[in-house]
């Protein structure tokens, strides 16, 4: 599949994955819902850096899994926009996150 039919194809399986309408991943982006649709059905997109950056955090992602320009996998893609948000985090959230994954860490052992 090339890079750009990858990209709406991606979108779309992510927010179907979450359960999403056209009009919320719309409402959380700041975009309409015939934009949205476009980026899924249309080739090739052309979405503002602005446009792909608020997508990619709606649906959890990097822009870059959205583009399928490396070999990420949605779950590496999932981690690292889950570190981008922790990192914008308050302090106090970090260390109470922290203190949550260490709880969870030393039960597995």
């Amino acid at each position: 599949m090339p890079p750009k039919a990858k990209f709406g194809a991606r979108i779309k399986e992510l927010r179907t994955e979450k359960k999403m309408t056209l009009d919320q991943l719309a409402a959380a982006t700041e975009s309409s819902k015939s934009y949205i649709w476009e980026l899924e059905n249309k080739n090739p997109p052309r979405p503002s850096a602005e446009k792909l950056s608020a997508i990619a955090k709606a649906l959890g992602v990097t822009v870059d899994y959205l583009f399928g320009a490396d070999e990420q996998t949605k779950t590496e893609a999932e981690d690292v926009a889950f570190f981008r948000e922790y990192s914008e985090m308050p302090e106090q959230t970090r260390i109470q996150l922290r203190a949550i994954a260490k709880t969870l860490t030393a039960k597995k052992d």
